[in-house]
């Protein structure tokens, strides 16, 4: 599997930027059939950095009702991959690939 398919995009939101400070702790969006080992050695080989654990959580389809109740918005099922860096002092610049 190709390093830029796994990897889909990094998740910034409050949350997890307290994650990035607090714990050295990036969220990703990943691929659906994305292992945790290839999440992990696209991380280390895009971003140069070397990887301590990786979560991995499945988001289910979620429904949500418009106005009228045959108007309906679905919001698709994500993977998300939880990456924590072993050095504390090691920082992911999403701007710069390796």
């Amino acid at each position: 599997m190709r390093l830029f398919r796994i990897l889909k995009k990094p998740v910034t939101t409050e949350k997890t930027t307290n994650a990035q400070m607090l714990n050295n702790t990036y969220v990703f969006i990943v691929d659906a059939s994305a292992t945790k080992i290839d999440i992990k050695k696209a991380t280390q080989e895009l971003y140069g950095v070397e990887v301590a654990s990786v979560n991995v959580l499945n988001t289910r389809e979620k429904f949500k009702h418009g106005k009228k109740r045959a108007m309906q918005i679905r919001k698709r099922s994500t993977k998300k991959a939880y990456v924590t860096l072993r050095d504390k002092q090691a920082v992911i610049d999403f701007t710069i690939i390796k």
